[in-house]
């Protein structure tokens, strides 16, 4: 398969995982740690454009960091965004996460011991995650309006030195198959996954684009 044909299937994965979400006033922004730094520049971005009052910075160390960085990813992400201006009184940290799931569940653990109850929430992502983000909040933690975002960066741009290209489209497969699978077990709720999506994921896992399935990391 020729890179442009691998390209138009990749776009069409990455247009399938957004949600398309507004902001909107949020009580509180949850930002989920990765090993793209943008996300963490993004959940700043919006806090010092005033959309929630606090921050709370969510990971340990996932597949994607675990071996690759040293501390977690909430440490990481919330340097970021104190260097960009945040208030340290303002973010709450979450170290003991390793995936979307525990992100949620132990975010939730700690905003209810710190007595913050929540109408209102703002979710922190990847460009790639936001509708398994979606999907999972709304079966761990499905009471708070959830408005999902994520660094706002066109498929062409996404890929960088660190992230490439090759890797993105291995992890937008992986991705696609976890919202098929994970919902099956219980861990999200559903989503409807167009034929031609899913066509475009078969096609990539023919030619080899298998690196990020579930199984493989």
């Amino acid at each position: 398969m020729n890179p442009e044909s691998i390209d138009r299937l990749a776009h069409l994965l990455w247009d399938y995982h957004h949600v398309h979400h507004e902001l909107k006033q949020a009580d509180c922004m949850i930002v989920l740690g990765s090993h793209d730094t943008r996300v963490a520049e993004r959940g700043a971005e919006l806090f010092l454009a005033g959309w929630a009052p606090r921050v709370v910075f969510s990971g340990g160390l996932g597949s994607l960091t675990k071996g690759v960085w040293t501390r977690p990813e909430a440490e990481i992400f919330s340097e970021i965004a104190i260097q960009q201006g945040v208030p340290g009184e303002r973010i709450l940290l979450e170290t003991q996460s390793t995936n979307t799931g525990e992100n949620v569940r132990f975010s939730k653990a700690l905003l209810e011991r710190e007595g913050i109850h929540l109408h209102t929430l703002i979710a922190v992502t990847k460009p790639y995650m936001e509708r398994r983000v979606l999907a999972t909040f709304k079966k761990v933690w499905p009471e708070p309006e959830l408005i999902v975002t994520s660094p706002q960066i066109a498929w062409e741009d996404y890929p960088t030195e660190e992230i490439p290209r090759e890797r993105v489209i291995h992890i937008l497969v992986g991705d696609l198959q976890r919202i098929a699978l994970y919902a099956e077990k219980g861990f999200q709720i559903p989503q409807v996954i167009p034929p031609e999506v899913w066509q475009a994921y078969e096609q990539l896992i023919a030619v080899g684009y298998t690196g990020h399935l579930v199984g493989q990391v």
